[in-house]
């Protein structure tokens, strides 16, 4: 997502709030030359507005979007939020289903056996896909991201009782490139999974979700299954190259 400074973030709050009952025009001088609002420059509240408008709540012609409604100062940074989670979630679905086409293509592409998309389906599986790699039936959870530098996956609690419950459960991990192809692929440790996961600490309080950053030592490459390796990583070795921490052995796939 695109980084965004907090002057930015501060002078876009400000559009937002006075455009409901001004316009762009008028704007501008009052920004410029109003002593309440001399913290910021011209410049910062022209980035501000282009920020507006790149999110879809300034129109081309300078008016708040549709029946957005804006009262004051939090009122437009509760609106910008609500925009910004929207995109969030669509992002980050993307990258998920391109993981799980990616990880689809490869299990195929080795020549898997009865490939079947559970996340298509339903997310009550506990698990996105399930195959016969080198004899070995998997119910895989694909966890995708896009981030090279550190390896961060949620679990959901149906995810996380499905690892405890299911043997054949194994968390895979896919780096997806630009080109949504999967150019990293490793299987995160469960047993780390289920240590580092928190405890519900009385009956009444129980977590749905959890988020996990791993240790890069907690990775192995390509598909594993128990301590067999039943699907290579088929990279190219690159010295010095880093990909969520690790080198040599996480090398990028060709």
């Amino acid at each position: 997502m695109q980084y965004v400074t907090e002057s930015t973030r501060r002078a876009a709050y400000r559009w937002l709030a006075k455009l409901q009952e001004s316009e762009v025009r008028r704007l501008r001088v009052v920004f410029s030359n109003g002593p309440s609002y001399a913290d910021l420059t011209p410049g910062q509240y022209d980035q501000g507005l282009v920020w507006l408008r790149s999110l879809g709540l300034v129109t081309p012609q300078g008016t708040a979007a549709g029946a957005l409604r804006v009262k004051d100062l939090s009122d437009a940074e509760a609106a910008v939020t609500r925009v910004l989670a929207k995109r969030d979630l669509e992002a980050r679905k993307a990258t998920g289903d391109a993981g799980e086409r990616a990880l689809l293509e490869l299990l195929r592409e080795s020549g898997a056996q009865d490939v079947f998309h559970a996340a298509a389906e339903s997310d009550s599986y506990g698990y996105d896909v399930a195959a016969t790699v080198a004899g070995r039936r998997l119910h895989i959870e694909c966890k995708a991201t896009t981030d090279a530098r550190q390896l961060t996956v949620h679990l959901s609690r149906n995810e996380f009782e499905t690892m405890r419950m299911d043997p054949l459960w194994i968390l895979v991990a896919v780096l997806v490139g630009e080109d949504g192809q999967a150019r990293q692929v490793v299987t995160v440790d469960r047993a780390w999974l289920r240590a580092a996961a928190p405890a519900d600490t009385t009956g009444d309080v129980r977590w749905e979700s959890a988020r996990f950053r791993v240790p890069s030592q907690m990775m192995a490459p390509g598909i594993t299954a128990g301590s067999e390796r039943v699907l290579a990583h088929h990279g190219q070795e690159a010295a010095g190259l880093r990909v969520w921490g690790r080198s040599g052995d996480l090398a990028l796939l060709s």
